[in-house]
């Protein structure tokens, strides 16, 4: 038996001969080497999220998320159909050996016999069998596992892209909601204020000391205040709602921001020497260019359906007409059929096919110098925002101060007659205004925080990206 299955395992070595996928090699990026300096100190690179994310409500809120997010889990599923589907293209480049067992009994009827009498035949035998093992000659079944195995790698970085953009997402809802808190306070503070005012100078006007106009101008403030109070009040509660679905469970009152401004990120400017070749080493980059791989192993693929496909088909193993005689000398039977398939005339569905594969790859390539360019414009918006926000803040405290006086003085100006109740109400619109929109820059300076967290792909690394390898 051992030396009726030496062909099968000589013939069998002799597959993988060639490989006609074209060589692949990483494209030159279509981006500028690094972005423009800005003067900062260079920072020390991040090791994750745990590290720079400081608050620890919001890593609370991370945990439950990259626990239970619905996205997140289905892109974990994934990966394993990748790996479960990568097995079985990596198993067809061995042969398939299966063991097997039969028995028959078959009658004969008389008539159909040479000796007039009918005859009961029985047949016994166990073997082991080769099926429809393909030779590799042309590196078509190796291509079509290559190209499995970079689809796999491909969706593990999909994945790592997706956890990148979920904690992003998480960390701005819980921003934004700790912001829509802020601004919920003012809007309450602000029409306490304005109800004390309103109700000191419906006294006033009772005493005739002031006119109806006043009031009128007060009462309108009051109701403005109410109606921002309510716009708020909903903002808080979807806000709440938005960050539940995003952590994928109902969330402790601990893990909700608290009272007051929240800092979140300790992320400091990236350096000024930065290179673009950083993004190389972005998930989705990098999942992109496994597809790229991929798409070059198709073309081996359909390249190889232009040239014969040689299969080989055999057993070894016993038989014998009775089961006791079955492993005895003089049992041993075997069978071996190699076939070939050669293409002669298909009307060009082969060549046909191959120049799609090979659009197809050009395609591909397109893609992943887009998602290149894309993650450079990215990055080059965020860095833009970040060089002026600083400035922006100071300058908005600043405004925030000088309406705070200018508000002030009116109302003393106001309480000691000297001025109308209208300019006090243009004081506390522009003292409210400038309020807000420093709430707003700072949930801005926090966002940007984590836009560079994100469009950095979870942070940076202080030298140029090493160059992925070139393969065959």
């Amino acid at each position: 038996m051992r030396r009726a299955l030496i062909p099968l395992a000589v013939v069998a070595a002799l597959s993988g001969c060639a490989n006609l996928a074209p060589r692949y090699e990483q494209p030159a990026a279509p981006i500028p080497q690094a972005w423009p300096a800005d003067g900062q100190a260079a920072p020390q690179p991040l090791a994750g999220w745990q590290e720079f994310f400081v608050d620890e409500r919001l890593r609370g809120v991370l945990a439950l998320a990259l626990d239970n997010n619905r996205d997140l889990r289905s892109a974990a599923l994934s990966i394993e159909r990748a790996r479960a589907l990568y097995g079985v293209s990596s198993a067809a480049t061995l042969p398939s050996v299966d063991l097997g067992a039969a028995a028959s009994r078959a009658r004969t009827p008389a008539a159909l016999t040479t000796s007039g009498n009918a005859s009961i035949a029985d047949r016994f035998s166990t073997n082991f069998g080769l099926t429809s093992y393909e030779l590799d000659f042309f590196g078509r079944v190796r291509n079509l596992s290559d190209s499995a195995l970079e689809e796999f790698l491909r969706t593990e970085d999909a994945r790592r892209s997706a956890q990148i953009s979920l904690v992003a997402s998480v960390a701005q809802a819980w921003l934004q909601l700790a912001t829509d808190q802020q601004r919920l306070r003012l809007a309450r503070e602000t029409l306490q204020s304005q109800q004390r005012s309103y109700d000191l100078i419906r006294q006033a006007h009772a005493l005739g000391a002031q006119s109806g106009v006043a009031l009128a101008q007060a009462q309108t403030t009051v109701e403005s205040a109410r109606g921002q109070v309510a716009a708020f009040d909903t903002l808080v509660e979807q806000g709440r709602n938005a960050l539940a679905l995003l952590a994928g469970t109902q969330l402790p009152a601990a893990l909700l921001p608290g009272e007051g401004a929240v800092a979140v990120a300790s992320l400091p400017t990236p350096p000024a020497d930065l290179p673009s070749s950083v993004l190389q080493q972005r998930p989705d980059v990098l999942a992109a260019e496994h597809a790229l791989r991929a798409a070059h192993h198709d073309i081996g693929v359909a390249r190889a359906a232009l040239y014969p496909r040689i299969t080989l088909t055999g057993s070894a193993g016993v038989a014998s007409p009775s089961l006791s005689s079955l492993f005895e000398g003089g049992s041993r039977a075997w069978s071996f059929g190699p076939s070939i398939s050669l293409p002669l005339f298909d009307n060009g569905a082969r060549r046909n096919q191959l120049r799609a594969t090979e659009v197809q790859r050009d395609i591909v390539l397109s893609s992943y110098e887009k998602t290149l360019q894309t993650a450079f414009r990215e990055v080059s918006d965020a860095l833009a925002e970040r060089r002026t926000l600083a400035e922006r803040l100071e300058a908005q405290r600043a405004l925030v101060a000088a309406t705070t006086r200018s508000f002030e003085l009116a109302q003393a100006l106001f309480k000691g007659g000297g001025g109308s109740y209208l300019e006090v109400l243009d004081a506390q619109r522009a003292l409210y205004a400038a309020q807000q929109t420093l709430i707003g820059l700072q949930l801005t300076d926090q966002a940007n925080r984590v836009t560079l967290y994100k469009v950095l792909g979870g942070g940076w690394q202080a030298q140029a990206a090493a160059p992925a390898a070139t393969t065959g």
